[in-house]
């Protein structure tokens, strides 16, 4: 489904072990928007909703609900420190152009 690199897992472990509210996982969908048509989105919730595709790896729950999953399908996640700035890189073999920021696709 979706496979979250090293790097990706232990930035979500940090944010689940600095949140002041419960934390059960990492929701990961795609919603219509950005540069290149679709954009990703992320974000920690306390609980799946109906309908979402539940996984798990190296202790950390991942959702994607179901409009997302075909798009976002072998999708890695990875979590880069660079000196123009850290953030979340995706590599999705679904996608056929991407903005230059990386965070949009189509």
């Amino acid at each position: 489904m979706i496979h979250l690199t090293e790097s990706a897992v232990n930035a979500v472990r940090t944010a689940i072990s600095g949140s002041t509210e419960p934390v059960e996982g990492l929701r990961v969908m795609v919603e219509a928007g950005g540069c290149a048509g679709f954009k990703y989105m992320m974000g920690l919730v306390s609980a799946s909703e109906p309908g979402d595709i539940v996984t798990e790896q190296d202790g950390v729950k991942v959702f994607i609900d179901e409009k997302s999953k075909p798009v976002i399908e072998g999708t890695t996640i990875d979590f880069v420190v660079a000196l123009e700035g850290s953030g979340f890189t995706f590599d999705n073999p679904q996608a056929t152009s991407q903005c230059s920021c990386g965070k949009s696709f189509g």
